[in-house]
């Protein structure tokens, strides 16, 4: 039996954790069945990969429930009020992930007026401005994105330091 890695002779396989230099992942929604779960999968995967939703860190569920949070909100508001969600994309450093939903409708999302607390909706962007650092729209040539900022785990020292990337140095 040999003791070589039966992956050996495709390369190195990628560590996990979040490179040195950060990473962008992009999902395209336009069209897409089911945008709000198909979104949280694929944030939960990411989270996953930069071991932001692991045992390692102290409080990793209470990030990435925020976090899962706040991505079904921006893209529930995108399918409620914005013809649906084109595209999520993640972008993550150490110190922050940027969320961004990007729809078809130029009009900015407006926060609606107090209502009784025993009646459903109108809370998504109450949400987002309690547990997202920073948030705000950009208009597009053909709508405009949503974005909000949260600052990681990382940035509090919570986390194990960024994986770092081919030829890098470590100190």
């Amino acid at each position: 039996m040999s003791s070589r890695s039966p992956h050996a002779e495709y390369g190195a396989l990628p560590r996990p954790g979040l490179p040195a230099a950060g990473q962008r992942r992009r999902l395209p929604l336009s069209g897409a069945r089911g945008p709000v779960t198909a979104g949280r999968l694929f944030t939960r995967e990411a989270l996953l990969d930069w071991r932001w939703m692991t045992a390692e860190a102290p409080r990793p569920q209470t990030f990435a429930d925020d976090v899962l949070l706040l991505v079904s909100e921006l893209l529930a508001n995108a399918c409620l009020h914005a013809g649906g969600p084109q595209e999520l994309v993640l972008d993550a450093t150490a110190d922050v992930l940027r969320i961004e939903v990007a729809d078809g409708n130029p009009n900015p999302p407006r926060p609606r007026p107090a209502r009784s607390p025993g009646l459903p909706g109108g809370l998504g962007l109450r949400i987002v401005r309690l547990l997202a650092d920073r948030w705000g729209a950009a208009t597009r040539e053909h709508g405009k994105t949503v974005w909000l900022e949260v600052n990681t785990p990382r940035a509090a020292g919570d986390l194990p330091r960024p994986v770092p990337g081919p030829g890098a140095h470590r100190r």
